[in-house]
Formats: structure tokens, sequence, C-alpha cells
């Protein structure tokens, strides 16, 4: 499913790293680049926020109403996967 608020949101991603290879390149201050970085990540979080949110509402209710256990198991499945990948240090 096509989400535009989350194209938008990773072309802007985009340019902010485009830029903080900038600073890198040019020697900017390291404190500075984490900054930068760190804001890139917390824009990536939000856009796996609003698809993980788009997937439960479509995806996930889909399968657990639907007729197919195994279905329903790997979609559930596919939830704890993703929330265990979230919350690795």
């Amino acid at each position: 499913m096509k989400n535009p608020q989350a194209i938008a949101r990773l072309k802007t991603a985009e340019g902010h790293i485009r830029g903080i290879q900038r600073m890198v390149d040019d020697g900017a201050y390291c404190i500075d680049i984490i900054r930068q970085i760190q804001a890139v990540q917390g824009s990536l979080n939000k856009v796996s926020t609003m698809l993980l949110e788009g997937h439960l509402n479509s995806c996930l209710i889909g399968a657990v109403r639907g007729e197919d256990p195994d279905e329903r198991e790997r979609s559930l499945r596919e939830i704890v996967e993703v929330f265990e990948a979230a919350t690795k240090v």
C-alpha cells in the first residue's frame, strides 16, 4: 500500500543523510554530526511506526479475521520478529 506521508519523510531523511555525508567529508564537529544522525534515526523511526500502524490496521487484522490459521500464525510471528529486532541494543 502506497503511503505518501512515508515517502515524503523518507525523501527528507535522504536529504539529511546527504548533508551528514558532506559534514563528515568537510570534517565537521563530531557532536554536530551525531546530532544530525540522531535526527535522521528519529525520522526513520517515525516512518517505521507509520508503516507498522498501517500494517496492523490492514494486513494483520485481515489475517486475524481470516479463516487460515497458518496465515494468522505467520502474521503474528512477523509482528513479534519486528518487535524483537526493534528492541535489540
